[in-house]
């Protein structure tokens, strides 16, 4: 849920502010350095005009229309916005890696007026990039953050220009680009089916200073996945708690890694999630635990439990099945059971649930969970500012008493302290 996704985590509140205090001077217009038309700027308005309503965030309501490629793209309207993926990647000679990149925009005003400075911001972008070496028992992380002003980062929506004249004319579309830096998601396709990205930074982690990067191309398998119900996934109770949330399940991956000063080239499968919403979170949330299962026959499994800070389970809490062949049906917390079987204390003191038993009593289905490594904590101090786990994990259970396995990822917020109301 990676804004929740993303963005996503509290990968917005902490840093904004700062953000705010530092962009202020260029949010502000220039004083002019014409006597008149200063004179004129302090004219007040007569006592009948008036006040323009001021502009609101967009809440994700039910009813929503997803399109394609369209919904690849930012969606200025809402607040919180994040592109991610995660994947398992192995080399010639088997050595297996897994990933994580995310993409987060995050509005600080919903409207923007008309200003003089390129400088002037709407918009904050985070990105992290994890990468677990499981042969190598490393796990390395970096992360960053920009305006996104003066061409430093961005996230488009999908623009059309209309070329020709009369009945001829014809349409060329430019597919969504985010970017911060020099790190790139960029779709292309003629649905968005096939994506690059590319990221890499000095990493973070207990392993020490390291260079490293990856470069993909990831073309879906199967078609865009809506998680929810009429268009929303419903996060909480009230109106607008609740996010527009699909995914991509399957994306065959190929590309680079790099580590240091040793290149792999790799192969495998990747996860895409792509999430927006502007008010999604309930102040008892203290965070949540999601889950991404690719299995070994062709399915996918998402689920996810909002946990309360007194230790309750939100009944909001879902996830959604999908088929072979693409069809998805969706979970209510009823419908599964997730059970923590062992913990692990980070070297940064915070424990966190490392193995697990998921449950889906209609499907008959049983799998245990297990992270390849027990340290995948990522602490993004450099951009969001807060500590969560997210890591690559195998499953191996039973279906019907027939042997099912798979691999995934796990995403674990709110332990190191609550997430509360973020988003």
């Amino acid at each position: 849920m990676p804004l929740f996704s993303f963005l996503h985590h509290r990968k917005a509140a902490l840093l904004i502010v700062g953000a705010v205090v530092l962009a202020f001077p260029l949010l502000r217009r220039a004083p002019s350095q014409n006597p008149k038309a200063a004179s004129r700027a302090v004219t007040p308005k007569p006592a009948t005009t008036k006040a323009r309503p001021a502009a609101k965030f967009r809440l994700a309501l039910p009813g929503y229309t997803y399109q394609f490629p369209r919904d690849h793209g930012a969606h200025r309207a809402f607040q919180t916005e994040w592109w991610y993926y995660t994947g398992h990647l192995r080399d010639a000679q088997k050595r297996r890696f897994g990933y994580q990149l995310t993409f987060f925009r995050n509005a600080l005003q919903p409207a923007l007026p008309m200003r003089a400075s390129r400088w002037a911001i709407r918009d904050v972008m985070f990105a992290h990039l994890a990468l677990t070496d499981e042969s190598g028992r490393r796990f390395l992380f970096c992360d960053r953050i920009a305006r996104a002003a003066a061409g430093l980062a961005g996230a488009d929506d999908l623009t059309q220009t209309a070329r020709g004249s009369g009945t001829k004319a014809s349409t060329q579309s430019t597919l969504p680009r985010m970017w911060l830096h020099d790190w790139v998601l960029q779709f292309s396709g003629k649905g968005g089916e096939r994506q690059f990205v590319r990221a890499g930074g000095e990493n973070f982690s207990a392993v020490g200073p390291l260079p490293f990067a990856i470069e993909f191309t990831h073309h879906a398998q199967k078609p865009p996945v809506r998680h929810g119900t009429n268009g929303i996934s419903q996060k909480s109770a009230g109106v607008g708690r609740a996010s527009h949330y699909y995914s991509q399940t399957r994306l065959a991956t190929t590309g680079t890694i790099r580590i240091g000063t040793q290149k792999y080239v790799v192969s495998g499968e990747s996860w895409f999630d792509h999430e927006f919403g502007s008010s999604q979170l309930n102040p008892r949330h203290a965070g949540w635990d999601w889950f991404s299962l690719q299995l070994g026959d062709g399915r996918e499994l998402m689920l996810y439990q909002l946990r309360y800070k007194n230790g309750g389970v939100d009944p909001y809490s879902s996830g959604t099945l999908i088929e072979k062949d693409g069809r998805a049906r969706h979970l209510k917390l009823a419908d599964f059971r997730i059970e923590s079987l062992a913990t692990a204390r980070m070297r940064s003191g915070t424990s966190y649930p490392s193995r697990w038993r998921i449950s889906l009593p209609r499907e008959k289905l049983q799998l245990e969970i297990t992270p390849a490594l027990p340290d995948q904590e990522l602490n993004t101090r450099r951009s969001t500012g807060i500590a969560y786990w997210e890591g690559l994990i195998d499953c191996r259970g039973t279906q019907n008493g027939q042997p099912v396995r798979g691999v995934g990822y796990v995403e674990l917020t709110g332990y190191a302290r609550p997430i509360g109301s973020t988003f």
